[in-house]
């Protein structure tokens, strides 16, 4: 069994070259018989690659559970991309795969490290899936999204307030609410608010004054999470902000300003709150600190160097040993197991992921909906770099986890409801192409009835 598991380390790292190529392909192919070919070649290398990973876990934890889980994921899969092909014929499939993918990565490396939380990961994401398939319909019927703008600003601050007042501390920082049982972290919906609350007023008005209101409402968002001591969600919305400042004004006087602002903010951050200074004394120095602040740092680093270029195999390594590795260490548990070649096209999956969202917020007429196209992209690309930065000691440690991937239901419940917009956008783009030319028909047939009508009049012929 050794044997069988040496030799599907390199059979993993195969199938996730084999998807991110296509992937990347799909990106720039026109040909759509084609592609749709390629999108389910795509589609079976992720069957192949989740029931390999089960039947190992399986071999191991001798936990029939993992079985009925893999039946379950399964037929997740399945009925998600069907669905998708039936309901919306015209969806971006590489989008669903991309989602689909990362998610079995996460599956198959929680269920390794704790089969219970796998079980919850799987139930919180089908039953996102399923309000996923609603907000597309919501999104191309429905028109005054652009119009809610301060209902998404109130929604927004209560949220944020509500966490300030009623969470507990945890890993020093106030993150969640606990509601029967149910653990809600409220500044995963407050990403999309903020998004729309964003876009709406830029797309109405990019002057000064409108700019000026924008930016006192999203450092409102930003000073209550850093009260909290979410530091890392702060982050995210920050430069969120000053990605969608600058696409829609395109003045670089704002980012500027902005990044000046973020820099004074993070100097005093260090001053202010000591576990900041802890992480900051531990990305620094991560082994002359190991017994404190440096051990969760270092034991990432010993895990990624253990695993090397191809890993050590599913259950030879001992990601255990890195704190919360379900969580916010997940990268450095999967480099440890299926190699660091894994890893690199695990990153180049989220890319691909980012650069679809860009392609469709480009092809988005409609100023609110590109604008919102751009914010979420952005969140979603940031948080991917903060995670895997923090990992490998480019950066401090955040906190935050990786999308669709890491362990926690309000995450993965709010980046495939993200998704879902995404994918609605893109299928508004269609309507927005129709409305554009029954609009050049009623301009030329109201051009040419005032002509009819002109001519009609005695002073035409006199």
């Amino acid at each position: 069994m050794n044997i069988i598991i040496q030799l599907t380390k390199y059979l993993f790292i195969f199938l996730i070259l084999l998807f991110t190529v296509r992937g990347l392909i799909c990106l720039a192919l026109k040909n759509e018989k084609r592609k749709k070919k390629i999108l389910f070649g795509q589609f079976r290398v992720i069957f192949i690659f989740e029931i390999l990973g089960f039947a190992i876990i399986l071999y191991n934890t001798k936990n029939m559970m993992m079985a009925m889980l893999l039946a379950a994921i399964l037929i997740y899969d399945a009925v998600t991309y069907v669905s998708y092909r039936l309901i919306y014929p015209d969806a971006s499939m590489l989008l669903v795969n991309n989602m689909l993918m990362l998610l079995g990565i996460g599956f198959v490396m929680i269920a390794r490290l704790n089969p219970d939380q796998a079980i919850k990961q799987f139930m919180i994401a089908a039953a996102a899936t399923v309000i996923a398939f609603i907000i597309p319909v919501i999104i191309r019927r429905f028109r005054f999204f652009s119009r809610l703008t301060w209902i998404y600003a109130v929604i927004g601050i209560a949220a944020l307030c509500g966490v300030l007042v009623l969470a507990r501390m945890s890993g020093g920082a106030k993150l969640s609410i606990s509601v029967g049982g149910i653990t809600i972290q409220f500044s995963e919906l407050v990403k999309i608010t903020l998004v729309f609350f964003m876009g709406s007023k830029l797309a109405k008005d990019r002057s000064f004054q409108s700019v000026a209101i924008t930016t006192v409402v999203a450092a409102l968002h930003v000073l209550i999470l850093v009260l909290s001591t979410d530091l890392g969600t702060a982050l995210v919305f920050f430069v969120t902000y000053i990605v969608m400042v600058f696409v829609a004004t395109r003045n670089p006087v704002w980012p500027l300003a902005g990044l000046a602002g973020g820099s004074v903010a993070a100097v005093a951050a260090y001053h202010l709150f000591s576990h900041v200074k802890q992480r900051v004394v531990a990305w620094k120095d991560p082994f002359a600190v190991y017994d404190t602040s440096g051990y969760q740092i270092a034991q990432g680093l010993f895990a990624i160097g253990a695993g090397g270029w191809f890993g050590t195999g599913l259950f030879q390594g001992k990601p255990k040993t890195i704190p919360v590795a379900t969580k916010d260490f997940i990268y450095a548990a999967i480099c440890e197991e299926f190699g660091c070649i894994f890893g690199i096209a695990l990153l180049l999956i989220c890319m691909c992921m980012y650069l679809l969202i860009v392609n469709i917020s480009m092809l988005i007429r409609n100023r609110f909906y590109r604008l919102v196209a751009i914010g979420l992209g952005t969140e979603y690309a940031f948080q991917v770099f903060l995670t895997v930065g923090g990992v490998t000691k480019l950066i401090p440690m955040t906190g935050i986890t990786l999308p669709l991937v890491s362990y926690g239901g309000s995450s993965v419940m709010s980046t495939i409801i993200m998704l879902a917009i995404i994918q609605g956008l893109y299928l508004r783009r269609e309507d927005e192409g129709e409305e554009f030319i029954e609009t050049l028909i009623e301009e030329e047939n109201r051009t040419g009835n005032e002509e009819r009508d002109r001519r009609r009049r005695p002073e035409y012929y006199a």
